[in-house]
C-alpha cells in the first residue's frame, strides 16, 4: 500500500508519462555499459526540469526510497546501475543547452545534454569544449562530470573539473544548491562544485553546469606516428609540447597488440608501412593547415633523424584524420568483439612501461593463451588494458573478471597507482578502492556522503559501501 501511495504521488508530481513502474520500466535503464547484470528498479523518473528533480527527492527522502542518477549509461564501471525498490532517475529529457556566453567564453547546459551537443553548440559559436569521448553521441554532461570524465583532450585543457565553472546540484532532500556563477576567479570559502564532480551521484544530482570554452583553432591536424620504444615516445610527448607550448591536442599511445588488433578488425590496411612496438596518435592545432603541416613535419624529421620517429602519416583531410582516429577509438568495438574486462590504470610516466609489461607477463605466467590489448591518454599518465574474458581459459567470464582484477589491481597497489583514472569506482571497482585509497581518506569520504545525504539515499553501494 505504501508503494501504491508513492507512486501515485510520484505520478502526481511530474505526470504519468514521466514515470515507468516495475515491469514498464525500459530495459536500456536496467544497466549500463560495463556490463552488470540488469537491476529492475521500483521505477524510473524522467523529469523534465530541477523543480521536478527537486521535487521528485523531496518524496524519495520522506518514503526514504533510494535513488540513482542516470545519463547515458555510458559508464564502464557499474555507477549507474539502479537498485531493487529504489527510483532510476534519468535526466535525458533535461538536454537544453543555452546560448553560447561569447563574451564570458562559456556555456550553459542542463545535465542531460549530450557531450556532441555541447561541441557542436560551442563549434557554432567558433568556441570548442575542451573534452571529449569516443561516447561523445551516447555520455552526457552530467554523467561526464559525476565521474570527472578526461578523454582525448586532459594533456591540453584537463579533465571536467577543470573546465567547469559552475554547478546546480539537487541533494537528498530535495534542496537546491544553485552555484551558476560563470566566472574563473571565486574564491569565497569552500569550493562546493568540487565536491559533486567525481562523486559519481552519490552526493547530489547534477542538473546544470556552466562549462568553459576555448576558441576554436583554425586548423589540427592529426598524424599516426611508429615508435620503436616507450621511453621514445615519451621523448616525442615532451619535444611536441615544446614546439606546439598549449596546442598538442592529443597524444594517444597504442601498443602493437592494440594497434594490430584494431586494423585487424577494420580489414583495413594499415597506414604505416610495418608493423612497430608502439603507435602514437597525435592532434596539434594552429593558425592554418599549410603552416601546421610543415611545423610537425620539421619536428618528426629531426626525430627521424635522431632514429626516434620510425614511420610517419599525416592527415591531409578532414575524412583522413577520422580514419585515423577510427584505430584508436575501436574501443567502442569491444562489447562485440570480446568479453572485455576493463582497466583504467593511472600511473606515473616513469612506472608506465613497466607496469604494463610485468601486468602481461602475470597473466601469461597464469594463463597462456591470453589475449590483452594496452593503449592509453600518454600525455595525463592514463593506460588502459583491456582482456578478453574467454581467453582466460577454464574459467567462466564472472570467475575470469574477478581473477584478471585481482591480480592486476594487486599490482596497481603494488605500483602506487591508482585503480581509475577516469571511469570512476562505480559497483565494479569499490572491492579495491583501499588500492589507491588509504582507510584516513575513505572515513573523509564516508563523513562527507553523511553530512550531504545522512539517509544514504543517493546512489547507494557505489564507491564504497555505507558504515
Amino acid at each position: 500500500m505504501e508503494t501504491s501511495a508513492f507512486l501515485d504521488q510520484l505520478r502526481q508530481l511530474i505526470g504519468s508519462s514521466a514515470v515507468q513502474a516495475g515491469e514498464e520500466v525500459a530495459l536500456h535503464h536496467l544497466s549500463d555499459w560495463s556490463g552488470a547484470p540488469p537491476v529492475r528498479p521500483l521505477a524510473l523518473v524522467l523529469p523534465g526540469d530541477t523543480d521536478q528533480v527537486s521535487r521528485v527527492m523531496a518524496l524519495c527522502h520522506a518514503y526514504q526510497i533510494p535513488v540513482v542518477p542516470q545519463g547515458g549509461l555510458t559508464g564502464m564501471a557499474g555507477g549507474a546501475i539502479p537498485v531493487v525498490g529504489g527510483v532510476a532517475l534519468s535526466l535525458s529529457r533535461m538536454n537544453t543547452v543555452d546560448p553560447v556566453d561569447v563574451a564570458g567564453a562559456t556555456l550553459t547546459v542542463q545535465a542531460g545534454a549530450t557531450l556532441q551537443s555541447v561541441q557542436e553548440a560551442a563549434m557554432a559559436s567558433n568556441f570548442m569544449y575542451g573534452v571529449d569521448l569516443g561516447a561523445r553521441g551516447s555520455c552526457q554532461i552530467g554523467g561526464n562530470l559525476s565521474t570527472n570524465a578526461g578523454g582525448n583532450g586532459v594533456v591540453q585543457f584537463g579533465m571536467m573539473r577543470e573546465q567547469t565553472l559552475g554547478l546546480e546540484v539537487v541533494l537528498a532532500d530535495g534542496t537546491v544548491l544553485s552555484m551558476l556563477r560563470p566566472m574563473f576567479k571565486n574564491n569565497t570559502g569552500y569550493d562546493l562544485k568540487q565536491w559533486f564532480i567525481g562523486s559519481e551521484g552519490t552526493l547530489g544530482i547534477i542538473t546544470k553546469a556552466v562549462l568553459a570554452l576555448q576558441p576554436a583553432p583554425r586548423a589540427r591536424l592529426s598524424c599516426l606516428v611508429g615508435l620503436g620504444d616507450f621511453s621514445t615516445s615519451v621523448d616525442l610527448l615532451r619535444q611536441l609540447q615544446s614546439a606546439f607550448t598549449g596546442s598538442l591536442a592529443a597524444f594517444e599511445l597504442m601498443w602493437a597488440d592494440f594497434f594490430e588488433r584494431s586494423v585487424g578488425w577494420s580489414s583495413a590496411t594499415s597506414p604505416l608501412s610495418r608493423s612497430y612496438p608502439f603507435v602514437a596518435l597525435l592532434d596539434v592545432t594552429g593558425e592554418d593547415h599549410a603552416t601546421l603541416c610543415e611545423r610537425v613535419e620539421a619536428v618528426l624529421g629531426v626525430a627521424m633523424q635522431n632514429g626516434q620517429v620510425l614511420d610517419a602519416v599525416l592527415a591531409h583531410s578532414t575524412s583522413q584524420a577520422q580514419s585515423l582516429w577510427r584505430i584508436r577509438e575501436a574501443t567502442a568495438e569491444f562489447p562485440t568483439r570480446m568479453a572485455p574486462i576493463n582497466f583504467d590504470i593511472s600511473l606515473p610516466l616513469d612506472r608506465m612501461d613497466a607496469f604494463a609489461n610485468d601486468c602481461v607477463s602475470a597473466l601469461t605466467q597464469r594463463w597462456p593463451g591470453h589475449q590483452t590489448v594496452r593503449f592509453g591518454h600518454l600525455g595525463d599518465g592514463n593506460l588502459h588494458l583491456t582482456t578478453d574474458a574467454r581467453s582466460i581459459q577454464g574459467l567462466t567470464t564472472e570467475q575470469a573478471t574477478q581473477a584478471v582484477e585481482k591480480l592486476i589491481y594487486g599490482l596497481v597497489a603494488e605500483r602506487g597507482g591508482s585503480i581509475s583514472a577516469e571511469h570512476g569506482i562505480g559497483l565494479h571497482k569499490k572491492t579495491y578502492l583501499n588500492a589507491s585509497r588509504s582507510t584516513a581518506e575513505i572515513d573523509a569520504m564516508r563523513a562527507i556522503k553523511r553530512a550531504l545525504d545522512p539517509l544514504g539515499l543517493l546512489n547507494p553501494g557505489k564507491i564504497f559501501d555505507a558504515d
